[in-house]
């Protein structure tokens, strides 16, 4: 992937948090940019590729949080393309929207057939388009975009920029933010370093994987004080995920009845 086909994660690992990341195959430049950046200028991390056999590449190595797709591309179709990402279990759910030059209704019926999730046709409008990411993803990924996010008694504030643990305040610095930020957005899900280095840090980061243990480290100092429990898991040989079971044994004593 060339330096213009693709808007880095550098870029992406700079920005305030771990937002949904989208990916654009389009092998039309002054579309794929003119998406691109209406998608960035809305916060979400974006990635542009033109051809279908690199994007099958990018795809299996790490999938977006929504796929745009154009039907017709070099190498592999847009349409063999869904095809096969819904033959697989990983990315059976992904979101996928089709683009389209083809407006005729069984045209329309073939793309959602091959599992598309929604269907464009060129040309349409830059809101119609930005309303129904929005839509698909508030399906899809309610979490993703959600301003507050809550696991058990940790809350953490988007928009502020803050969290609190059982009403008190957890300062954060702003790499641990975002760690803790794509943590809770997918609880249960354990991501390895390299994922975690490539959706917090980028893709062009000059940073080995022992980083990522560290500002581990320094998340657990913050948020687990004393004998609290730490709501972050360590997976060995794979990685770290957040305690989807975090904060349900309070609520399950609590909704226990009384012995007698």
């Amino acid at each position: 992937m060339s330096d213009m086909n693709t808007i880095t994660a550098e870029r992406a690992g700079r920005r305030e948090s771990a937002a949904p990341r989208i990916m654009i195959v389009e092998d039309e430049p002054s579309i794929a940019l003119m998406l691109a950046y209406n998608l960035e200028a809305a916060g979400f991390l974006v990635e542009r590729i033109e051809r279908g056999d690199e994007a099958e590449l990018r795809l299996a190595e790490q999938p977006p949080d929504l796929l745009i797709l154009d039907w017709m591309l070099p190498g592999v179709s847009g349409l063999e393309i869904c095809r096969r990402l819904r033959a697989r279990e990983r990315t059976r759910t992904l979101p996928v929207i089709m683009l389209t030059a083809r407006g005729e209704e069984k045209e329309r019926v073939r793309g959602l057939s091959v599992g598309a999730d929604d269907y464009i046709v060129k040309p349409f409008s830059i809101p119609e388009f930005m309303a129904r990411v929005q839509a698909l993803l508030r399906r899809a990924s309610p979490g993703r975009i959600a301003s507050k996010l809550t696991q058990g008694e940790i809350q953490l504030d988007r928009e502020t920029r803050r969290v609190f643990r059982a009403g008190r305040e957890l300062h954060l610095g702003p790499t641990e933010f975002r760690l803790l930020e794509y943590l809770m957005e997918k609880p249960g899900r354990v991501f390895s370093r390299a994922q975690l280095l490539d959706s917090i840090w980028g893709l062009s980061s000059e940073i080995d994987e022992r980083t990522v243990d560290v500002h581990v480290g320094r998340l657990r100092r913050a948020i687990a004080r004393g004998r609290q429990r730490d709501p972050l898991r360590t997976v060995r040989g794979s990685g770290y995920s957040f305690d989807e079971t975090f904060g349900r044994e309070g609520m399950a004593s609590a909704s226990a009845p009384p012995t007698t």
